[in-house]
């Protein structure tokens, strides 16, 4: 019985360690991520989170609720959820094997949100650290989107929209 009742706490404990993306959004992890951007010539959209980020918790309960918000990301990019924590490994498209904290470490992911837009080939357009509102992801994506990180700054973008 005492088994049973520990195997059970243990299992729950570490359920509740694992971190979460937003629900309702088809995100894969960051090797199928890649083999889904190449096949489908799509940029990527990586969140690196971890459990018991607030900001994370916050940009899941207020931000990617917007529907319209998901409309346009599902369309637009493969969803990638890195658990910036886990010990769990991925194989990059090298074949190599890695952990979520190894490639957050690759990525200079140290602290969590952090949300990348990565080209099919892995090559990074924009990071995005910290908490983000709907608005923000909306510009985000009309800046990936219409190609403006080609020719000019997040920011010079930011200060004069097209």
């Amino acid at each position: 019985m005492f088994r049973s009742l520990l195997l059970i706490t243990l299992f729950c404990c570490s359920a509740l360690s694992w971190a979460q993306p937003p629900k309702g959004y088809p995100f894969v992890s960051f090797d199928v991520g890649m083999a889904e951007a190449q096949k489908l010539h799509k940029n990527m959209f990586v969140y690196f989170g971890r459990f018991g980020c607030g900001y994370c918790d916050k940009v899941n309960r207020e931000t990617f609720v917007d529907q319209a918000l998901h409309k346009l990301y599902v369309k637009n990019y493969v969803l990638v959820y890195v658990d910036s924590e886990s010990g769990d490994r991925l194989t990059l498209p090298d074949g190599e094997r890695v952990t979520g904290m190894e490639l957050g470490a690759r990525l200079n992911v140290f602290s969590t949100p952090v949300f990348l837009y990565m080209n099919p080939d892995g090559k990074l357009i924009l990071r995005a650290p910290g908490y983000k509102t709907v608005k923000d992801f909306q510009d985000f994506d009309r800046y990936v989107q219409g190609g403006y990180y080609r020719t000019q700054s997040i920011n010079d973008f930011l200060k004069n929209p097209s």
